[in-house]
C-alpha cells in the first residue's frame, strides 16, 4: 500500500504524464519510488543480499579455519568426536581391562580425519554464498540466530558428503584409524551392537565433521548478529548493527 500511494503522489506532482505511459518511464519511476522507500524503511533488498552475503563469508571462512587445523575437534569438547553412543559402553569396559590407550587412539584418529576433511567446505561454502538470492537473504535476515547456518545445511550437505568422504577414509587409513577400529570390533560385544546397527564408521565420522562444522559455524554466526566486535565492517553493522523487518 505504501508503494501505491507513492506511486499517486508522484502522479499528483506531474512527474507522470496523463497519457498511456511507456514501460520504461514507468519502470524508472517505480525504481526512484522504491529507493525512496529504501532509504526511508532501511536497507534495500540489494544492500541486504550483500551483507548477508559478507556475513557467510566471514563465518564459514572463520568456522573452517577453526575446525580445519590440529586439535579442532580433538580440543573443542563441544564438537570432540567420540565413540559412538552405542559403543561407548564397550570402551569403558576397554578402560577397565587397561585398554584405554586403544580407545584413546581410535577417538584422536576419528577427531584428526574430521580436522583434515574439515578445509574441503571452503568452496563449498563459497559456491553456496553466490547462489543465495534476495529472497533468500530477507528469510535469513529476519530468521532465528542460525538462520543462516540452516540455509548452508540445506543448499550443502550432499555436496560436503560427497567431498568428505574420500578424505575422511584416507585420513583414517593413515593414522591408523582403521586397523584400531578392526581391533575394537575383536571385542564381540562391540561386534555385535556394530552389526545391529548397520554401523559405518566412515559415514559416522562425516556425519559428525558435517555436525562440528555446522554447530562452529551456527556459533559464529549468532556472534555476528548479536555482537558488534564481530561486525568487523560497515556492511555488517548496517545490516546487523540494528536487525531491520522484512
Amino acid at each position: 500500500m505504501i508503494k501505491k500511494y507513492v506511486v499517486v503522489l508522484l502522479l499528483s506532482t506531474g512527474l507522470l504524464s496523463s497519457g498511456t505511459l511507456a514501460q520504461s518511464p514507468l519502470d524508472e519511476l517505480r525504481k526512484r519510488a522504491e529507493e525512496a522507500l529504501g532509504k526511508k524503511n532501511g536497507p534495500t533488498d540489494e544492500r541486504i543480499a550483500a551483507g548477508l552475503k559478507e556475513a557467510l563469508t566471514v563465518s564459514t571462512r572463520n568456522a573452517v579455519a577453526s575446525t580445519g587445523r590440529v586439535d579442532g575437534f580433538l580440543k573443542n569438547a563441544a564438537i570432540k568426536i567420540l565413540l559412538p553412543e552405542k559403543l561407548r559402553n564397550v570402551g569403558k569396559g576397554m578402560r577397565l581391562m587397561g585398554m584405554g590407550k586403544q580407545v584413546d587412539s581410535l577417538e584422536i584418529g576419528m577427531n584428526r580425519a574430521a580436522e583434515q576433511a574439515a578445509p574441503a567446505a571452503r568452496q563449498i561454502f563459497i559456491d553456496a554464498v553466490s547462489k543465495m538470492t534476495i529472497a533468500d537473504a530477507r528469510q535469513i535476515l529476519s530468521g532465528g540466530d542460525t538462520a543462516a547456518t540452516e540455509y548452508f545445511k540445506t543448499t550443502s550437505t550432499d555436496q560436503l558428503t560427497a567431498a568428505f568422504s574420500p578424505i575422511v577414509h584416507q585420513a583414517m587409513e593413515n593414522v591408523g584409524v582403521v586397523r584400531q577400529y578392526d581391533q575394537l570390533m575383536q571385542n564381540p560385544i562391540a561386534a555385535r551392537v556394530a552389526d545391529s546397527e548397520g554401523f559405518n564408521i566412515d559415514q559416522y565420522v562425516v556425519g559428525k565433521t558435517m555436525d562440528g562444522l555446522f554447530y562452529v559455524m551456527g556459533e559464529e554466526e549468532r556472534k555476528i548478529r548479536k555482537d558488534p566486535a564481530a561486525q568487523t565492517t560497515a556492511l555488517l553493522r548496517e545490516i546487523f548493527g540494528k536487525k531491520q523487518n522484512p
